[in-house]
């Protein structure tokens, strides 16, 4: 059996399923739900967090504009780990140091921004030859 002929669309699943886990760290931010993440109206650097989780985030589970939302949001994450998990010795130790979802949201991200949406996205519907 030839799997690689599924690969367009298991990209597109990974795509939808980070995609739909990142906007709910920004609806937690900005609407307290599902759960509640600093409490009240986000503001400066977590606010900028908040409108790039969510509005990133929606773009990304449509498929628009993959590679470059996707790139975007990888370094958010990546600045994210390194400002709020990396510190007191244990950059090496995601485990330890709780930044295990910062480095995979922007290792996940980073693979999207090179290998595109995939094949449910609006990029393959609009731009068919750049989408995979």
């Amino acid at each position: 059996m030839n799997t690689v002929r599924f690969a367009p669309a298991v990209l597109s699943l990974l795509r939808i399923a980070a995609a739909y886990m990142f906007i709910l760290h920004g609806t937690s931010k900005f609407f307290s739900f599902p759960v509640d993440m600093g409490g009240g109206a986000p503001s400066g650097i977590y606010l900028a967090a908040a409108v790039l989780e969510t509005g990133g985030g929606i773009l990304l589970l449509l498929g628009l504009l993959t590679r470059p939302v996707a790139f975007v949001l990888s370094g958010q994450m990546a600045v994210a780990y390194f400002m709020a998990h990396a510190g007191g010795g244990n950059a090496l130790f995601p485990l330890a140091n709780g930044g295990e979802p910062a480095a995979l949201f922007s290792f996940v991200f980073l693979y999207l921004a090179a290998a595109g949406g995939g094949a449910w996205s609006l990029d393959k519907l609009f731009c068919k030859n750049r989408s995979e």
